[in-house]
């Protein structure tokens, strides 16, 4: 098993970031360009709820690259955080157990994404996506933030 651990500072508060984290509209931003995410079967919902959600994934938006189990988890909220887990897998990924996790931070949030991986021979090759997938995606939230939350581009 690899884990990524990536953090950021977003100039929102959290209750706002939060708010955006439970729809699939803010995994489609902040995966564009790198990723495209379809569902396979029932459509996602205007805001993630505790279930399982089938996705065909697609490399820079066209290539297939297989389906992928989003796995929502809303854990009890400790104080002051809000948390949220998919706990997804895959034919290639045997465990990609991923965390949100939103704090405050002064005047605005900070924001982590960890990742646990295991992919059998895969992992090193999926973990370094990985890191590179959380940067990318940490870079559109802080573009998004800076936009006001105008989900374009």
């Amino acid at each position: 098993m690899r884990t990524v651990e990536l953090s950021t500072y977003l100039a929102a508060p959290p209750e706002v970031v939060w708010d955006h984290v439970q729809t699939p509209r803010l995994l489609h931003y902040v995966a564009r360009g790198l990723l495209r995410f379809v569902p396979r079967g029932r459509p996602f919902p205007a805001r993630w709820h505790e279930g399982e959600f089938r996705t065909w994934m697609l490399l820079f938006g066209f290539i297939p690259i297989g389906w992928q189990a989003i796995g929502i988890e809303l854990p009890v909220q400790p104080a002051g955080r809000f948390v949220v887990r998919d706990n997804g897998y895959g034919p290639l990924i045997r465990r990609w157990d991923h965390w949100i996790e939103i704090t405050p931070e002064g005047a605005g949030t900070r924001y982590v994404d960890r990742v646990h991986i295991e992919a059998g021979l895969l992992t090193p090759l999926i973990w370094g996506f990985a890191r590179l997938f959380y940067t990318h995606r940490q870079r559109r939230w802080r573009k998004l933030v800076a936009s006001g939350f105008a989900y374009r581009g």
